[in-house]
């Protein structure tokens, strides 16, 4: 098909001798082209703009606009269209000048009708094969750009060859990785390619609402079922029937909400908080979360049950240390999004900026990597993005970064004694710092140590210091 969309391939003749543009017209005639012909340079340019076409053939010298102009513009609006000159015999040299402007080929005058229909079907060929390139690397860029997610690298191709195999089942989903690699992202794209597509998209972090209030959130309440409940309220399971339910940091709920999560999964049934009817839901599970759940599970801040029924089909999206191919578009993705909210034009990103950007841990992942960019779209004054608006330095190789919690990064590592120490009694001590510095609040505590509520609680526990009420007060 041509680029016209037309099934015969479209030609466009720019010769100024009415002889020789009729014996190119003959020559053409029941070829199977579509031609326009023109009789000079400036007649073709209108042309080529009402186009598109697949192949251009002009003289190089014409009034008004000479070829070598002709052709400077068309590489100028569309590189990939084939351009053939046509110049006298003896001026080989202008030939060669338009060889090296980005011309597919040259015919002398007088030409042979053989070798100038040759040189047609070459030419011809060449942008077929251009525009079947175009095409795949559109394809390419819309299975593996869904949503804004950018996807360069082999690790981030296969999550979402993943998320394209299971959107069309209703599996329960497991999305884990580390805090800002895009889960949510990832578990959007689910839902977006899913039957479910047109349903809700519910979502709710567990780690953001407090313990008290997360069962009436998920389950709903009915009037009068606690202090506060001054009406009936739907819960997101209610909400979500239909669609999907993305339930992210599910790490951190208690055990008492897991349960009841585990039942309603299975039931795909629930009861509003302080009421006693049955009400059914149809949803698409998912949940997220940046902790190793099966080490919960051996720890018992989890329940086995709970975690295997919801690790069906587990999607992991790898850091962005691991994904280096991501993190230049990605800056780019950024940097267009907040100059554009800034008024700014979209600048050009510096070869050492680049480096900067690829050399950084990016501990935060693409979070961090956003915070920074827009930072420097602040900083930007010029059209030039530098390494001097990026504000990052390339780390020692001596220094380390965390893999999980990259808010807990220190200066230093800890340094064991020559005389020895108690682990035990250095974890105590570390706990009843965290409840100091949070002034007992276990949610501060908790993340101030890098792990769940749930597993503060059981370390507490361990410890015999949850009953010190004293010390330790809820929040």
């Amino acid at each position: 098909m041509s680029a016209t969309g037309r099934t015969e391939p479209q030609i466009l003749i720019a010769e100024d001798e009415d002889r020789l543009r009729r014996l190119m017209e003959m020559l053409l005639a029941g070829k199977g082209y579509g031609l326009t012909l023109a009789r000079d340079g400036a007649e073709a340019w209108r042309h080529f703009q009402a186009g598109p076409f697949d192949l251009v053939i002009t003289d190089i010298r014409m009034p008004e606009m000479d070829g070598m102009e002709l052709l400077r513009r068309i590489k100028e609006r569309s590189a990939e269209t084939p351009v053939m000159v046509i110049t006298a015999f003896g001026s080989i040299e202008s030939a060669v000048e338009a060889m090296q402007a980005g011309a597919i080929d040259y015919a002398t005058k007088p030409f042979e009708s053989d070798r100038f229909l040759l040189a047609i079907e070459r030419a011809l060929s060449i942008r077929k094969i251009l525009s079947e390139n175009q095409t795949l690397r559109r394809e390419v860029r819309e299975k593996y750009n869904l949503d804004g997610i950018v996807a360069e690298s082999p690790g981030m191709r296969h999550v979402l060859e993943t998320v394209r195999q299971v959107a069309a089942a209703t599996t329960t989903v497991l999305v884990t990785g580390e805090s800002g690699t895009g889960k949510e992202l990832v578990t959007r794209a689910v839902h977006d390619l899913s039957p479910r597509r047109s349903g809700p998209f519910v979502a709710i972090n567990c780690a953001a609402i407090p313990e008290q209030l997360l069962e009436s959130e998920l389950f709903g309440h009915e009037k009068g079922s606690f202090t506060g409940a001054t009406e009936r309220k739907a819960g997101r399971f209610e909400i979500a029937s239909g669609g999907t339910l993305f339930l992210d940091e599910i790490g951190e709920m208690s055990p008492a909400i897991q349960a009841k999560v585990l039942r309603a999964i299975e039931t795909q049934e629930i009861e509003r908080v302080g009421g006693n009817k049955t009400i059914k839901t149809d949803i698409r599970f998912i949940a997220a979360t940046n902790r190793d759940l099966s080490r919960a599970v051996a720890e018992g801040s989890f329940r086995n049950d709970l975690f295997f029924r919801i690790n069906v089909f587990p999607i992991h999206i790898p850091p962005l240390r691991q994904r280096r191919e991501d993190i230049v578009p990605l800056a780019m993705v950024f940097v267009k999004k907040f100059c554009a909210q800034m008024g700014k034009h979209l600048p050009t990103l510096s070869p050492k900026a680049a480096e900067a950007l690829l050399a950084h841990p990016w501990c935060g992942n693409v979070r961090e990597l956003q915070n920074q960019i827009e930072r420097a779209a602040i900083m930007l004054t010029g059209d030039i993005l530098t390494e001097a608006h990026l504000g990052i330095t390339t780390p020692n190789q001596s220094q380390t970064f965390p893999t999980q919690n990259p808010e807990l990064r220190t200066q230093n590592a800890f340094v064991i004694p020559d005389t020895g120490f108690s682990l035990e009694d250095h974890e105590r001590s570390l706990l009843l710092q965290a409840l100091e510095r949070s002034r007992g609040n276990k949610t501060r505590a908790a993340r101030l140590l890098g792990v769940s509520r749930a597993t503060l609680r059981y370390r507490l526990e361990k410890f015999g210091l949850e009953a010190n009420e004293a010390v330790v007060a809820d929040a």
